[in-house]
Order: structure tokens, then sequence, then C-alpha cells
């Protein structure tokens, strides 16, 4: 039908004409939509505060052709405003809203779009430490594109044991004897930390130290770049300590 209903997630904008915009949208039964709302960059615009990047909006779309257009926005999560608000936040949304991009396309992808929306409600309202809501989405996200790290055994040979060798290449930690030369090694609360973030065991992910939370977001900023094969530009961003993919790739 040329007029359909849906929610959705606004990933990024850009101005078109005079007043109108084009939407990167995040929807929760259409998959990613790209659609122009006309009229909402004029200042008597009704629903324009509804549509800027990181706004959750339940929709009225017209199909068109290559673009749908936006007929009406009721808002369902006012979040931009407040994540925009902090530097550290945006800059975490920034990095969340483009690895959705890239993980979607024109398919329904139900789950994303619920990943991405309770992500961008975490971080608005402060409900966790910045860092560790980007990071817990970023191994959650990449899972359910299929590429689920493994943290608890070796995940070449199957091994059990506190391994601490995180080898990027093969998707998570990696006992002594399948370690490759240079493989990084981390301390072990390093791992605990990313195997609570990856099962939503936010208890044992805040009980980890600071230095632990840096390691980690290195191996999650390199994990997720070696699965989308390409560099996100908002990710330079998220580590100091960056675990360096092996070279090659």
């Amino acid at each position: 039908m040329p007029l359909y209903r849906d929610e959705a997630v606004v990933l990024r904008t850009h101005k078109l004409g005079e007043a109108d915009r084009i939407l990167t949208l995040l929807t929760k039964e259409h998959g990613q939509v790209r659609a122009v709302a006309k009229g909402v960059r004029k200042i008597t615009s009704k629903f324009g505060a509804r549509l800027e990047p990181f706004m959750v909006a339940d929709l009225q779309l017209y199909q068109g052709r290559t673009l749908d257009t936006v007929n009406q926005a009721e808002m369902l999560g006012s979040y931009g405003a407040s994540i925009s608000a902090d530097f550290e936040a945006y800059q975490a949304a920034s990095v969340m809203v483009e690895t959705a991009e890239k993980l979607t396309g024109d398919a329904p992808a139900r789950a994303q779009y619920a990943l991405l929306v309770g992500a961008l409600r975490s971080l608005s309202t402060s409900e966790y430490p910045t860092q560790l809501v980007r990071d817990a989405y970023l191994l959650r996200a990449i899972g359910l594109a299929g590429w689920a790290p493994g943290f608890n055994q070796c995940v070449r040979c199957g091994g059990e044991g506190e391994h601490t060798a995180l080898a990027i290449q093969y998707g998570g930690v990696v006992c002594d004897a399948c370690a490759e030369a240079g493989t990084p090694r981390v301390e072990r609360g390093t791992v605990e930390l990313l195997g609570a973030l990856l099962s939503g065991e936010w208890q044992v992910a805040l009980a980890v130290p600071k230095q632990a939370r840096q390691l980690g977001s290195g191996f999650v900023a390199a994990y997720t770049q070696w699965h989308l094969e390409r560099s996100l530009r908002s990710v330079a961003t998220m580590a100091r300590n960056k675990i360096e993919p092996p070279e090659g790739h």
C-alpha cells in the first residue's frame, strides 16, 4: 500500500532544498527507509523537532519510487536533546546509529530496532555509564548480525579455562595453544566485562575497574570494524587503547 505506518529511529538527516530534509530511518517493520520530511526546517513546522537524529517516532509515510514521504510524526522517545547535550553520549549515539545503518537493510530488523531504541533510551537517562552502554550495544548488534563473540571458552578448540588472549579474527578468547604469535592479552577482568556486556549482566560490568573497561572498548572497536570491513567515521573516538586487528584484513 502507498500509505503505511511504522515506528522508526532517526539515524541521520540531510538538508534538501531550503526547508526539507532527507531522513535515514530504521523502522520496526520495514527495515531501513529513506524518506523526505517536507518543511521540517521551517520555524512553523509542527513535527520538525520529532525528526532529529536519535529520536524515536510513530510515523505515517507515503511510499514513493525512490524516497518515501513523512506525512505524520508522533513522538515515542524524545532522546535527541538530552543525548546531544552530553558530548560523550553524543559520540556514543553516533557510533551506535552508524553501526545500525551498516548492519541493516530494507528487510525487517525488529531485533536490531529494539536493541537500538533501548540503548538510546539508556544513554538519554544516564542509566549506566556511557562507555558501557555503547560497548554493550555494539557487541549485541554484531551478535544479532550473526557474529556473536565468545568469552567463556576458547573459540577455536572449545577448551575451558580462564583464557586472556583476545583474537579479533576468531571472535573472542583463545587458549594458549590456539593463540597465534602477537595475539593481545588482557587482564581476566576485561574478559569478564565483555562477557557481562554481551549477556546483559550489568552488576558484573559495573564492578569491573575502569582500566579493564578501556581495554574492553579497544576490543569492541576493533571487532566492530573487523566485521563491518570498513572504518566507522564515529568509532575513532571510542578508545585510546584500541586492540588492532591482524595485518592484512
